[in-house]
């Protein structure tokens, strides 16, 4: 027989977890459930005491978060699928993460797809991309995650100069002259960057407002940045450059 899936579920709804188990049990006959959870204690303890192979863990509980959960647990050797409500800057975070999630409520197909991936990559070390993901989202991300064809780089924020798209690819240029290029459109990092001092001046560019050195006028203008690349200001976009500028420069 065929060894199961050691899995462990913990959200701290009842009725989540119900529904969750029977999915599982419907679905996904290669996991098996071993226990479940309802609180960041509960969970820290339910992982150490079982030590599974897989954790369903939900992010937000009453007394913490899931990432406490993973931080506290001294048994490490686990993966994890994130269970969260639909939110449009949590599901980017997750995407540019790399790391496996589901949205509640949870459908069939997406348990069967989110167990498949996890599949996939059994024995990744996925810690430090959890603990960037749990930066990004509880604050102003000090740190991404870019996941390439060639594997993942951990970047500083603060080493970004500026983002240009090129369909559904981004190419990240940095302080050190690298190039980093994504499968992930712009709108993405837009999203997760309008809070650090980014602001997108071009359909095609999102910019580090740190790294300007000078705006020249025009019908939008340009600014030319600090590794000296000159960049067009759209015009529909220049009112809203020029503010976000305007306050980057009072806050410095």
């Amino acid at each position: 027989m065929e060894k199961k899936i050691r899995t462990v579920l913990i959200d701290d709804e009842k009725n989540s977890l119900i529904i969750l188990q029977k999915l599982i049990e419907t679905h996904t006959p290669q996991i098996e459930v071993v226990a479940t959870a309802q609180s960041v204690e509960q969970g820290i303890k339910t992982i150490e005491e079982n030590e599974p192979e897989l954790v369903f863990l939900d992010i937000s509980m009453p007394d913490g978060d899931g990432f406490e959960v993973v931080e506290k647990a001294e048994f490490k050797n686990y993966q994890v699928i994130f269970s969260t409500a639909y939110d449009h800057f949590a599901i980017r975070a997750f995407e540019v993460s790399a790391l496996h999630y589901i949205l509640k409520p949870v459908k069939q197909e997406d348990l069967i797809e989110a167990v498949n991936r996890f599949e996939s990559t059994k024995g990744e070390d996925i810690t430090e991309r959890i603990s960037v993901l749990s930066n990004v989202l509880k604050e102003t991300p000090s740190k991404l995650i870019l996941p390439t064809s060639n594997g993942m780089h951990i970047i500083n924020v603060e080493e970004i100069v500026r983002c240009e798209s090129s369909n559904n690819y981004t190419t990240f240029y940095l302080l050190d002259k690298k190039r980093i290029v994504v499968s992930k459109s712009i709108q993405i990092y837009e999203q997760l960057l309008e809070k650090s001092n980014f602001c997108r001046i071009h359909n095609k560019h999102l910019v580090n407002l740190k790294y300007i050195k000078k705006y020249v006028k025009g019908r939008g203008g340009y600014v030319i940045l600090n590794d000296d690349s000159q960049i067009d200001v759209s015009d529909g976009r220049k009112k809203n450059f020029l503010d976000k500028l305007s306050e980057f420069a009072i806050k410095s």
